[in-house]
């Protein structure tokens, strides 16, 4: 057998040192024998190192080779399970032999015990010794273990350990660590003196490789993927990555240096059940972060520090001038997620009918200084909580957050970089921790009030900078050509991507008890590996069929982030996904504009039929006029350039600010006109921050073009009268949800068409604007009887440039109609919560142009 020296590289990888160089270590005489060695390491005195017992040290020789040897792999063992759970290892020799080593933690140490089976030896062997040493995350790099045996230049040594005789003839060493230095690995290998010539020869694994064994690190578990918290204290790691060839965990002490303080090595052979590496760390060093580093076979490129995916603590990385751009933006939080005491939160779970929505940004909302909040609760979910009263002055039970995962900043929130965390911006000082308690009690301050939280999330494409593009692109993305939004699409139906969504879902209803999702690109989520639309995606009618996730609400947007566009498409509903109804807003801002069908008007205001029937109803339909992209509702009436043809605008008159009072209050007219329209109509009213107020992007449909709240506006003209008007809507519906909240259509007797004169609808004339409905109050279906909640409503509607005379039809028996609204009136008179009576005889009733009408049939004896 070979007797070639051993080629040990020796370098610390502890917190505080960095020893890099390299020397030449020379095997010493043979030294005491049969004693057992005590190592006590400390975590960070290694220069206060002491070995008790008599062992046996020499000093090798260390060549300048950069290979490295990988932990467990090249050993080829087997890990065995003893009834105490002590790690057992067993090895085989390259000479057919055995070789077992336990791992067992007492009393603050850990005890290795390395036993040679007797079939090892014949008589021809004096002596056996084990040569080992200690290393992290490089098998070519060992651990200083002696720093009062250096060499001339300064450099560590490894040790030489005599077997002894054991009980069944077993030869074993035994050694003991200090915890606080774990988690390390072990390697050695033996060397056995012939009594007859006394030659040495070196005994290896099979694979003729020395022998490696975790301290402090074992094989830990493939599932939960993530960090999570074993019984025994110790803390699994799990990361799925198919294409890696190698996985390094790489552990911080401090966030603002540039190298992780530690970094282990994963073995395929023991850290890998699959796909997924896995590791259980029992580790006392001051470890905060951690990340990995994956060397995928298709990169020619050094390995990023990549947050894990699956983390649901992420800290910021602290920026430094000039540092690497290997630096990580994010690490994962090495701590056991906190409680939350939720013991009085009750989610309203609203019925989706019942459901009025205002959907804003996080940051946006409270920002402005004109929130009159502290700098350390604007722009913040407390911020959220500190202005709970304004949806409830709106009459809102709903709010709709743009998307809270961490973003690329230049992109913005719909270019997430990763799902399992709210944004560390989206809190006080940025502190995980903190960020994650104060979403926590806005969920259950809101729900204390009657309110339901949904979130947007986008799981069809990802920032570049994001993780998962380095973990495993071939896996997680759908890769076609050089696009560069194809390249960032996450394949959705993929069974891995689908597990991660579901989990990411799951975790954001169970930790924070979100009540609804809104998924954006919701075209995006049908279509397969090679953009095939599949007619049963995998993914939609999972979460449609979830025990968790179908008790929640669950709403299908077509918007297209990275197109700036919306791609509506027949989705496979299996009656549990709503839609946000992007033909309703196109229909309604035709009419007004004085442009599109009479049917197409009448289409929306009774809940999409064309869209929702077959299993689901006008509850279904999540309406909306403006939204956080394209024009705000103030620029749907002020701009109308070429460069918006697509947003379906009318400038009335004249294009951007004016003076002229004529064209002013026919934009205040059209603002009031899309009010009514999306809170008379069946469905869901969908509304956007800051149309309340007259919020302004300067006709800009861009996303990075809206501007943060500005709570001042409230107090202005158009503020006070708009805001109310929207509360005296949301007051009318509840009032009314016999007529105004159904969850499935009107029946045909309930609902009658006509024109001005009371003549049908002129439904074939595409120049016809005027169209008036009666809906027909049924006690049946009424939860209360007529008299308490009103009989029959007529509402008309008039986008020309004319009056009508409109000839009202006959009130209900003992009935008089009373007017609700009339958009065309000034404030306050437009609006009115009992209504004005009409007055007797009267059959026609002016109608101003552009505007709308509602009247109230109520009993005589109510005048």
């Amino acid at each position: 057998m070979a007797t070639s020296t051993v080629q040990l590289a020796v370098q610390s990888r502890l917190l505080s040192y960095g020893i890099g160089e390299s020397t030449e270590l020379v095997p010493a005489p043979p030294a005491n024998r049969g004693k057992r060695v005590v190592c006590r390491l400390r975590k960070l005195e290694l220069e206060e190192m002491n070995f008790s017992g008599r062992s046996r040290k020499i000093d090798q020789e260390v060549s300048k080779r950069t290979h490295r040897l990988k932990a467990l792999s090249a050993s080829g063992i087997s890990l065995i399970q003893t009834a105490k759970r002590v790690p057992t290892y067993l090895f085989r020799t390259d000479i057919g032999g055995q070789v077992k080593v336990l791992v067992e933690k007492t009393n603050g140490k850990y005890k290795v015990l390395v036993e040679v089976l007797p079939s090892e030896l014949s008589d021809a062997h004096a002596e056996l010794v084990m040569v080992w040493g200690l290393f992290r995350s490089d098998a070519s790099c060992f651990m200083p273990l002696d720093l009062n045996r250096h060499g001339a230049d300064g450099k560590s040594s490894t040790i030489e350990t005599p077997f002894v005789q054991g009980p069944s003839d077993k030869v074993t060493v035994e050694l003991d660590f200090e915890a606080s230095l774990a988690p390390f690995y072990i390697s050695f290998y033996m060397k056995s003196q012939l009594v007859s010539d006394m030659k040495s020869s070196e005994i290896r694994s099979h694979r003729n490789t020395t022998f490696v064994v975790p301290v402090g690190l074992t094989s830990g578990h493939p599932a939960p993927l993530g960090l999570s918290c074993q019984p025994d204290g110790t803390m699994n790691f799990a990361l799925f990555s198919r294409s890696a060839k190698s996985v390094v965990l790489c552990l911080y002490d401090d966030i603002s240096v540039e190298k992780p303080s530690l970094e282990i090595d994963l073995d395929p052979y023991v850290n890998r059940s699959g796909d997924i590496w896995h590791a259980a760390l029992d580790c006392s060093l001051p470890i905060k972060t951690y990340g990995y580093r994956c060397k995928v076979a298709t990169s020619g490129k050094e390995e990023l520090v990549l947050l894990d995916p699956y983390s649901k603590v992420i800290r910021s990385v602290i920026p430094r001038q000039g540092g690497s751009k290997l630096r990580p933006k994010y690490l994962g939080e090495l701590c056991k997620e906190p409680g939350y005491d939720w013991s009085v939160d009750v989610p309203p779970s609203l019925h989706m009918e019942k459901l009025i929505i205002y959907r804003l940004n996080v940051t946006e909302f409270t920002k402005d200084g004109s929130s009159k909040l502290p700098d350390d609760l604007a722009g913040t979910f407390s911020g959220i909580t500190e202005k709970w009263s304004h949806f409830k002055h709106l009459g809102v039970n709903a709010i709709l957050l743009e998307p809270i995962f961490p973003f690329e900043e230049q992109k913005g929130p719909y270019f997430p970089s990763h799902f399992f965390s709210p944004g560390n911006m989206h809190g006080r000082s940025g502190d995980p921790l903190s960020v994650i308690k104060s979403m926590k009690d806005m969920v259950k301050k809101l729900h204390a009030n009657g309110i339901e939280i949904f979130l947007e999330v986008v799981f069809t494409h990802t920032a570049e900078d994001a993780p998962l593009m380095h973990v495993d692109n071939s896996s997680y993305y759908s890769i076609k050509g050089g696009d560069l939004n194809i390249q960032y699409a996450l394949n959705c139906n993929y069974p891995i991507v689908q597990q991660m969504i579901l989990d990411c879902l799951r975790y954001w209803v169970i930790e924070f008890h979100i009540d609804g999702f809104v998924f954006i690109n919701a075209s995006s989520l049908l279509k397969g590996f090679h953009g095939e639309i599949q007619s049963r995606p995998p993914l939609v009618e999972a979460i449609a069929f979830d025990p968790i996730l179908s008790k929640v609400k669950i709403i299908a947007d077509y918007w297209d982030a990275l197109a700036n566009d919306s791609k509506e498409i027949l989705f496979p509903h299996w009656r549990k996904w709503a839609e946000i109804n992007t033909r309703f807003c196109d229909d309604i801002r035709d009419f007004l504009r004085g442009k599109g069908l009479l049917s197409s008007l009448a289409t929306r205001l009774c809940g999409s039929g064309d869209i929702f029937s077959g299993g689901r109803g006008p509850a279904f339909s999540f309406n909306y006029i403006a939204r956080n992209f394209g024009l705000t509702l103030v620029d749907l009436v002020s701009f109308s350039s070429s460069e918006v043809a697509s947003e379906l605008s009318w400038n009335c008159g004249e294009e951007g600010p004016t003076t002229n009072n004529i064209v002013l209050e026919t934009r205040l007219k059209q603002v009031r006109n899309f009010l009514f329209i999306l809170f008379i109509s069946l469905g869901v009213p969908v509304l956007n921050m800051g149309d309340e107020c007259g919020q302004s992007s300067r006709g800009s449909p861009v996303h990075g073009a809206r501007k943060s709240f500005d709570w001042s506006t409230l107090k202005t003209g158009f503020g006070i009268q708009t805001t109310q008007f929207i509360s005296f809507l949301t007051s009318l519906r509840m009032r009314r949800s016999d007529l105004l909240q159904k969850r499935t259509f009107l029946k045909e007797e309930n609902i009658q068409w006509h024109g001005s004169d009371q003549s049908p609808p002129k439904w074939d004339d595409p120049s016809s604007r005027f169209l008036a409905m009666t809906l027909k109050a049924d006690a049946e279906d009424s939860q209360t009887s007529v008299s308490d909640n009103g009989g029959d409503l007529f509402v008309a509607f008039n986008s020309a440039g004319e009056s009508e005379s409109v000839i009202l039809p006959p009130p209900p028996t003992d009935m008089v109609w009373h007017r609700l609204v009339d958009t065309a009136l000034p404030f306050p008179e437009f609006f009115a919560e009992k209504g004005t009576p009409v007055e007797d005889g009267l059959v026609a009733y002016e109608m101003k142009s552009h505007s709308c009408l509602l009247f109230e049939a109520q009993k005589l004896a109510e005048i």
